[in-house]
């Protein structure tokens, strides 16, 4: 199986774009495999996939921005119905790019995915009527180790693509600002 990887604005988050095969019968492409994965990203540490997150979120809601700091999690995304715009921001105190954002939309019919690794807070707007959206991640989810970042923090000054105020949950509504975030080491 053919995978193409894409470059995005840090070093370490990648676009990865398979190969497609389809006809009239359908499609068909292969969504994940240990080993091509490590060689591709030119990871030196093992990834170890421990939970599967399914959503499905209706249009318009703007999901993060999420974070663990004593769990943190890697993130393979895919988009399986829809499209998202997706958006991380560099937590790593002693990053070059600490505190600066990427956003990208990612759709089900281009089927890419995004690597997100450790030290990123991760969050997407759903661009189109609904859409679902897997994670494999790289650690567990902890309810008392999980932290949001204030979607709309005038500091990272992220551009949403919408004019009104997104459809948010209580947790994301009440997220902290940047300068009073806990960040990683």
């Amino acid at each position: 199986m053919s995978i193409k990887i894409l470059e995005t604005y840090f070093p370490e988050v990648k676009i990865l774009e398979p190969a497609i095969y389809s006809d009239d019968r359908g499609f068909f492409y292969e969504s994940y495999n240990y080993k091509n994965l490590k060689r591709l990203l030119n990871l030196d540490i093992d990834i170890d996939f421990v939970q599967d997150n399914h959503s499905c979120t209706s249009g318009g809601v703007l999901r993060g921005m999420h974070y663990q700091l004593k769990n943190p999690q890697g993130k393979l995304i895919r988009v399986i119905y829809g499209s998202i715009f997706d958006v991380v921001v560099d937590l790593r105190k002693k990053s070059p790019t600490f505190g600066h954002h990427t956003g990208i939309k990612i759709t089900s019919e281009s089927a890419h995915q995004l690597w997100v690794p450790p030290g990123f807070a991760h969050g997407f707007y759903v661009l189109s009527d609904t859409a679902e959206v897997l994670y494999k991640m790289t650690d567990y989810w902890s309810a008392t180790d999980e932290h949001c970042l204030l979607w709309n923090d005038p500091d990272i000054a992220i551009n949403w693509p919408f004019d009104a105020n997104p459809d948010l949950s209580e947790k994301d509504r009440l997220g902290k600002k940047f300068k009073d975030c806990h960040h990683f080491i």
